[in-house]
Formats: structure tokens, C-alpha cells, sequence
């Protein structure tokens, strides 16, 4: 059966004053990189597994961020950021340190490698601040949302871009983001996702872009063709007016997205760039492939795409469309696996994964959104068992005898249900989510638990269980049974709903030594 991947997070360090100051906490032990497995060309050049084996740190401002950054013992100690909250010019200092070289204003990942950032919780936005990479390799971003950033106006911050990479950048994927603009460059926008300066072995992945004059480029000019190795899939590309992307050279692979309404061009390959487009949808829209706008040619391979309520200009002069009958101008191959789903069920499969808080689904080509698959969990962690609700745990029910509390409850539902051995009684959050706890008198050794659900439940689609004693985030996911992580040494574990669909009832919370 198909299960989510149970992210590892180990123990974090109860740092008081830092963590008012800072919205900050720190980890002491290793953790996993990010959920699901790195695709595309950032599987390439020895792969990207982003933070994988370093800290992890717990951030809710920028400043934490940037503190995280320079609190390393170098700049490639690898680090894992869980971001939580908005991000935003109030809370985003320049914080100095030997390991980082930080800006107010703006997250700044330069001169640094082996750092992931991704969103947690309730989710994470930065809002009207940029994301820069910059000499820089090894990077993941997952799971935030992105929204407004200017380049005019006020407040700016990373030249308009929402995520923006250059100067020898390698090895970065990007996945389940939402980046989004209220508008074009009139309104003081540029671009959701650019590439220039020498910036190679990229992956974008199930995320939304849009409400943008631009999508995104590759290459700042026709001179920038430095840069390549970039592959889009599971994308929804909407209300984009031009560059989706913009390619200037290099090799690009282009397949499973959907894009609707783009309002004058798609897809524009120029100066010697080749791109693979495989499968895409393109739906309500005008010349979304070509060279536009330059009598720099590029070129393109096409195969499988669906072109439903598409318009064609002529072409004339520096306008050459593509369609309305596109074929094949070049040949492309790609180095790494992949897998096809169907251009027709793109639209649903992409309305159902890509984006942020989405609970990070992905397709396995069969065109039916999966959950993270256990046996691919990710570049280098091997991750805990997930849960499971036919593999049953052996061994003593700890949760007999100890105490329960939680954050919110049903009206009719108990705490206590939860651990009174029967699943005829049972918790409920006054909401679909909340957290209920287990709790001892002394420290207990737990590495896995069960959560048993009660009939008429709503579906948990995510959730966290927490080391309560000190807030690490022991494993994350969906669905409930069986769930495994490192053995810890606490005196109280939380299970924490933080997606459902409608009113889940936990009816027994097991947990066990082993």
C-alpha cells in the first residue's frame, strides 16, 4: 500500500532566551533532508540532498533564519530549516557571522552550501521578501509559499524575484512552492523563478506559479548562456503573461506541466537553447511555444502534449511561434529515469499535488496522486517505518497508566479516551485539528507509536508527533497506524493533526519501547 514518508527530525535544544529573540531552536542530531525524493537534473552532479545529517533549526522569523545560517561551524555544515509563520521585512535582519553572508530584507543564501529550508506547521510564507541563492550549491526549498516580492515600489527586496539564483549556483531543487505576484512590471514585479550567471543542475517540482507579468528565465541576456540543466515538472503555470520559462541556451526538460492562461507567449527558446517538452497541458492560452521577442533562435523537442484552446500569432520578424502545429526541431536526450503521466490527466494530477501545504503528494505516473513513497524516501535517509494500520506493534502498551492532556478537545470526547484501552472511546479536536498527548511521571523511552482511529473519523491528512519535553519534531506525514523513529527518552509525546478532512477521532494513542 501506498504510505507518506515519516520525516525524522531529531531532538531540539531548549534554548530559551535565543528562541524569543530569535524565533529560533536549535538540534543536536541529524535529520532527514526533506520529504519525498530530489528528480530531474538536481539528481545529477553528485545529486542535491540539501541539509541531509546536519541540524536542524526551527525558525519563525527571518532573522532565525539568517541566525541559523551563521551559527554553523562552517559555511557547508549542512543545516535543516523548519520554517513556520510569515517571513517578512519586520522580522528579517542581516545577521553577520563567518559561515554566512546575510542581507536585511531579504533571505540570503550566498557563498553557503548544503542547507535545506522547508515549511512546517501551519505553513510557511514569505511575504513581499525574496528568496537569494547566490555562489551557492546544494540547496532544497520545499513546502513555502512565496508571494509578492518587488523590485519597485515599496518594500523590494531580491530585484523583484520570488526565488532568484546566480553566480555559479549548483545543485538546487526546488519543490511544492507556491510563488505568486499581484501583477506584472508596471506593478513593480519581476520574475517567480530566475536562473542566470552560471547557475546549472536545477529541478522545479509540483509547485504554482502564478498571477505574474513573468514566470521565470534561464539566462539574463542573450550573452548569459552559461547556465542550464534545468528540469520543470508537475508545475501549474497561471495567469503568466510571457517567460515559462524564458530559456537563453543551455538544456532544459519540460514535462507534466499545466499551464492556463498564459496571456502572450509560453515557452520561449532563444539563443541556442534546447528544450525537451514532454506531456504538458496547454489550456486557454496564446503562442506558448517558440522563440519570441529575438531572432536568436532556440530549439525544441516536442512529444505528447495537449494543446486545448490554444491561439497562434503569424510569424513575422523576431514572432516565431512554434504552432499551431508543433514539431520537433532538435533532438534531446536526458541522463536520469523518469516517468510519463498522461498529458490528458496533468491538469488533475497537478491540481491535486503541486503547491505549497499540499501535503507534499506526487505521481508515480499512473496518473492517481500517491502519497511519499517509504521506499523512496528521500537522497539519503533511509527514514522510519510509516504508518501502517495492518502492522500492529508488539511489546507493552506504555500508554497504559500514563497520562493524557491535549490542546483542544470535542465537546463529549476526553483526553483519557485515549488511553484507556479501548477504542469504543475517543478524542476529538474541537476543529479537524488540534494535538492530544501522552504523558509520564519520568522518562520513557518510546520509538514508535499507534494511533488507532475510531469508525466514523475524518481522514488525517498531515501530521506531526512531537517530542514535547523539548519540540522536535520526531516523525511527520499523513493517514494514521503504525509509527516508527529513533528511539527517545521523554516524558511527553505529542501527535498533533495538522491537515484533516473533517473531525478525525483518535480512539487509542499506543506507544512502545520497540
Amino acid at each position: 500500500m501506498r504510505r507518506s514518508v515519516a520525516v525524522r527530525l531529531s531532538a531540539l535544544l531548549a534554548t530559551g532566551a535565543l528562541a524569543a529573540a530569535t524565533g529560533m531552536a536549535l538540534s543536536t542530531s541529524t535529520a532527514s533532508a526533506a520529504t519525498g525524493g530530489v528528480t530531474g537534473y538536481a539528481t545529477q552532479n553528485g545529486g542535491t540532498t540539501g541539509g541531509a545529517g546536519g541540524q536542524t533549526v526551527r525558525a519563525t522569523t527571518g532573522t532565525a533564519i539568517h541566525q541559523a545560517l551563521c551559527g554553523r561551524a562552517s559555511s557547508s555544515t549542512p543545516i535543516i530549516i523548519q520554517v513556520e509563520g510569515t517571513i517578512n521585512h519586520g522580522n528579517t535582519a542581516k545577521v553577520s557571522g563567518s559561515s554566512c553572508n546575510t542581507a536585511a530584507g531579504v533571505i540570503e543564501l550566498k557563498q553557503i552550501s548544503n542547507v535545506t529550508i522547508v515549511g512546517v506547521g501551519n505553513g510557511a510564507v514569505f511575504d513581499q521578501l525574496g528568496i537569494h541563492i547566490r555562489e551557492s550549491r546544494n540547496i532544497i526549498i520545499q513546502n513555502v509559499t512565496v508571494r509578492n516580492v518587488k523590485k519597485s515600489g515599496s518594500p523590494t527586496s531580491n530585484g523583484g524575484d520570488a526565488i532568484g539564483m546566480e553566480s555559479g549556483v549548483r545543485n538546487v531543487w526546488v519543490d511544492h512552492a507556491t510563488l505568486e505576484a499581484s501583477g506584472g512590471e508596471s506593478e513593480g514585479y519581476d520574475g517567480l523563478f530566475d536562473m542566470k550567471d552560471n547557475t546549472q543542475y536545477v529541478t522545479l517540482s509540483y509547485s504554482i506559479l502564478r498571477n505574474s507579468g513573468r514566470g521565470g528565465l534561464i539566462g539574463s541576456s542573450e550573452s548569459d548562456t552559461s547556465n542550464g540543466y534545468v528540469t520543470f515538472h508537475h508545475n501549474l503555470y497561471q495567469n503568466i503573461d510571457s517567460r515559462t520559462p524564458l530559456l537563453r541556451g543551455g538544456v532544459s526538460h519540460i514535462y507534466n506541466n499545466h499551464y492556463k492562461n498564459l496571456n502572450e507567449s509560453g515557452i520561449n527558446s532563444r539563443a541556442g537553447a534546447r528544450a525537451k517538452v514532454d506531456n504538458n497541458y496547454f489550456e486557454d492560452s496564446k503562442d506558448v511555444l517558440g522563440t519570441f521577442y529575438t531572432d536568436a533562435a532556440g530549439y525544441w523537442q516536442v512529444s505528447g502534449n495537449v494543446f486545448d484552446n490554444v491561439t497562434w500569432s503569424s510569424r513575422s520578424g523576431d514572432n516565431n511561434p512554434a504552432g499551431p502545429n508543433p514539431t520537433s526541431n532538435t533532438s534531446v536526450s536526458v541522463p536520469y529515469a523518469y516517468t510519463l503521466d498522461a498529458a490528458n490527466c496533468v491538469p488533475s494530477v497537478v491540481s491535486q499535488t503541486a503547491g505549497a501545504n499540499k501535503g507534499l503528494k506526487v505521481s508515480d505516473g499512473s496518473c492517481t496522486p500517491q502519497s511519499p513513497d517509504p521506499t523512496d524516501p528521500g537522497p539519503t535517509d533511509p527514514g522510519p517505518t510509516d504508518p501502517d494500520p495492518t502492522d500492529p506493534p508488539t511489546g507493552t502498551n506504555l500508554s497504559l497508566g500514563a497520562g493524557a492532556d491535549g490542546s483542544s478537545k470535542a465537546s463529549g470526547t476526553s483526553y483519557g479516551n485515549v488511553i484507556d484501552g479501548s477504542t469504543s472511546t475517543y478524542w476529538s479536536p474541537s476543529g479537524s485539528t488540534g494535538s492530544v498527548s501522552v504523558k509520564w511521571g519520568s522518562a520513557t523511552k518510546v520509538s514508535k507509536i499507534n494511533i488507532r482511529q475510531a469508525s466514523g473519523s475524518g481522514t488525517v491528512n498531515s501530521y506531526r508527533v512531537v517530542n514535547q519535553d523539548t519540540g522536535a519534531v520526531l516523525a511527520s506525514g499523513s493517514g494514521t497506524g503504525v509509527i516508527s523513529f529513533s528511539a527517545t527518552s521523554l516524558k511527553k509525546i505529542t501527535f498533533e493533526i495538522t491537515g484533516a478532512s473533517g473531525t478525525p477521532r483518535i480512539a487509542e494513542f499506543e506507544t512502545y519501547a520497540s
